[in-house]
């Protein structure tokens, strides 16, 4: 059975959490200003949550991915606290060079998510902060969403064109 709303495809460092160059330590891990508020009103809309993450740290020998495992769990945790649900966790543990077809923008990943879950990819969002996601959105017939936190507020003027909607950080008043 497909669910209601379409699935919503999110990052994780710089989008859901404060990006930490190689985070491996779940107690570093810190929450992206509303991102509880946000996950919650997609979630409020019926939207399944799919975190998509590369993790090149692990092919990079800088990182196991049991440790990028304990950090999703962490992450996992602080939302669940906050009653949010992520349907499922997907990482590629590999380095850039190793040209696999799981390392976003390539679309592995969410492949992945929509057999494991039977969700939809046309018509899906995915969120995040680099120009990786952007173009994950496009490879898979989704809409993209750049958020400014984390790689976002640096490629913001040159995604204009690219994303479907830019979420920009609200200002303090």
């Amino acid at each position: 059975m497909m669910p209601a709303a379409p699935p919503v495809f999110l990052d994780r460092d710089g989008t859901l959490i404060i990006d930490k160059d190689y985070l491996s330590d779940p107690d570093e891990v810190c929450l992206e200003e509303g991102v509880v508020e946000g996950l919650a009103m997609l979630m409020g809309n019926g939207h399944p949550l799919v975190v998509l993450s590369n993790q090149s740290g692990i092919g990079r020998g800088l990182f196991s991915e049991s440790d990028a495992e304990r950090v999703n769990a962490r992450v996992d945790g602080m939302l669940r606290a906050h009653g949010i649900e992520i349907l499922a966790w997907y990482l590629c543990p590999h380095a850039p060079e190793a040209m696999c077809d799981c390392r976003k923008p390539l679309p592995g990943m969410a492949l992945a998510a929509s057999r494991d879950w039977n969700l939809e990819l046309a018509g899906s969002y995915v969120v995040g902060d680099k120009v990786s996601d952007l173009k994950l959105a496009a490879a898979i017939g989704a809409n993209g969403i750049l958020v400014t936190t984390g790689y976002g507020a640096a490629a913001f003027d040159g995604l204009r064109g690219v994303a479907e909607y830019i979420a920009e950080r609200r200002s303090e008043s």
